[in-house]
């Protein structure tokens, strides 16, 4: 049933995409003729038709709707940028899948520090250390993360004569992947990773804490005390347990929320990938075709997580599991 409502959700997901890029002011042919024409070139309205009966632009909105989702669904071809003229799957290939290795590797740091974190601030009596979580947490939530960019970026250039800027160094930017171009790839994604994963932690760590607060004092952790059940394992086995499905049932929310943020991140730090592609789409070249095909893919990606995380609830809460087998 779950599999069933993912395809669904990306059917519609696709007619939305599809409908936004058809409500653009000018269609593709329309713009591309446009931007032919700020090159020096006479384009008349002959042109236009040419070219619009050439990409199919005449035809019904219904029918190029079913084509685009076809050659989507079946095939998963995105056809050629409006402007670039390019084919947009060898355009995203790399870049699309970097950004969402960067989006999902901030997620999973993201979790890793704010899990046990967040358990330890909630159960701890040490009230220094709890204040002090508490206080990166807040800071982690208040200081948004191009700014955290922009102090990383500057404090090491001063310092180091490094901006930091670029996922690859000047010999490995254009070169085909290997191990050596993997490696200086690994060198700089930290930065990203650190950066994006920053706010994420605090959201994590805050959520966390807040459940487990709200656990702990419940009657069925009190019983399990009572029985003898103390430490880490009263924590890990009941309260904890109970209190990560609504954290493992937000990492598709996570994830879609540490992806908007990618863009702005990327701008700062020259990163070239689908976040600042995406900005290139859509505020300077108004080129929708390649914007519509980095949000299908995102939102594709996120119900793919949303998918997985449904499959672990099921596994890990057995009141969710009764729920559905009955």
């Amino acid at each position: 049933m779950r599999a069933v409502m993912s395809l669904f959700t990306l059917f519609a997901v696709s007619l939305i995409v599809f409908s936004l890029m058809e409500m653009v002011p000018g269609n593709c042919a329309e713009r591309y003729i446009a931007f032919k024409n700020t090159q020096g070139q006479t384009i008349t309205i002959e042109d236009i038709q040419a070219e619009e009966r050439r990409l199919g632009l005449d035809k019904p909105f219904v029918i190029r709707w079913g084509t685009w989702v076809g050659k989507v669904f079946f095939k998963g071809e995105f056809g050629d940028s409006c402007i670039l003229r390019l084919n947009i799957n060898q355009l995203l290939s790399d870049k699309f899948w970097i950004s969402l290795g960067i989006a999902l590797s901030a997620l999973i740091v993201s979790y890793i520090i704010a899990i046990p974190v967040g358990i330890y601030s909630a159960s701890t009596r040490n009230k220094f250390a709890n204040n002090a979580l508490r206080f990166i947490s807040y800071l982690g939530l208040a200081l948004p993360n191009f700014l955290l960019a922009l102090i990383i970026m500057l404090t090491s250039t001063v310092l180091f004569g490094d901006s930091l800027t670029g996922l690859f160094s000047k010999e490995f930017r254009d070169a085909a992947w290997s191990f050596a171009k993997f490696m200086d790839f690994m060198s700089r994604a930290w930065l990203p990773i650190f950066i994006l994963g920053w706010s994420a932690t605090a959201f994590a760590m805050q959520t966390v804490r807040a459940l487990m607060l709200d656990e702990i004092g419940k009657l069925y952790v009190t019983a399990a005390s009572a029985r003898g059940v103390f430490g880490r394992t009263l924590l890990w086995r009941y309260p904890a347990r109970h209190s990560l499905g609504p954290v493992i049932n937000s990492l598709g929310f996570d994830l879609n929320r540490i992806f908007n943020e990618l863009p702005v991140v990327a701008l700062i730090l020259t990163l070239t990938e689908a976040g600042a592609l995406l900005i290139e789409a859509l505020a300077r070249s108004n080129d929708q075709q390649l914007a519509g095909a980095i949000i299908f893919l995102l939102t594709a990606s996120i119900v793919f997580v949303n998918f997985v995380t449904d499959i672990l609830l099921a596994l890990m809460d057995p009141r969710v599991r009764k729920g559905l087998i009955g």
